[in-house]
């Protein structure tokens, strides 16, 4: 029930941020992008900005921890 809930609230989230930008003052803004998307262990990056790089990094040392809590946890 929890997750439903969850899942209302955040479609509730994007509507309500979409009507606030679409009926915002219009302002000239500079549009950057970027993202990490991890394929089980394997992550891809992908971006126009620098901060590409830290997530790149934030996302080997997940990978990582990911390997040694998988192997670690096999020998239990």
């Amino acid at each position: 029930m929890a997750g439903i809930v969850m899942i209302i609230i955040g479609f509730m989230l994007v509507f309500l941020g979409t009507l606030i930008s679409a009926f915002g003052q219009p302002h000239e803004s500079n549009v950057e992008a970027g993202g990490v998307i991890m394929i089980g262990p394997i992550p891809i990056a992908f971006g126009t900005k620098r901060g590409v790089t830290l997530a790149m990094i934030l996302a080997i040392v997940l990978m990582i921890m990911w390997f040694l809590f998988v192997f670690l946890s096999r020998r239990l």
